[in-house]
């Protein structure tokens, strides 16, 4: 038995479009990692957006590897941001509490 034949780029002959959101995602996580932290949220949400729409939708669109890779990057970033927070809060209350 041989298998239907299907066109390259998708079902029914369309090329599938990548995400609008994919390359702001993927470049928002990471500078995030690279030059501010502050934007690891902003990254996690929009792609948490994103992939949301993406599953929503999944035939449409292309990216979704690129949106998970700058999610996951915004997550790294705002947990190194939220930890680099508490040891400096960590710090200055052992520096104030110690004179």
């Amino acid at each position: 038995m041989s298998t239907p034949y299907s066109p390259p780029g998708g079902p029914y002959g369309y090329r599938l479009q990548d995400h609008p959101q994919g390359t702001t995602v993927l470049v928002l996580g990471i500078l995030s990692l690279v030059l501010c932290s502050v934007l690891g949220p902003i990254a996690w949400v929009m792609g948490d957006n994103a992939l949301r729409e993406i599953d929503m939708n999944p035939q449409a669109y292309a990216n979704r590897g690129t949106v998970q890779a700058g999610r996951i990057c915004g997550i790294v970033a705002t947990v190194l941001l939220v930890v680099s927070i508490l040891g400096i809060v960590l710090l200055l209350a052992a520096s104030s509490g110690g004179s």
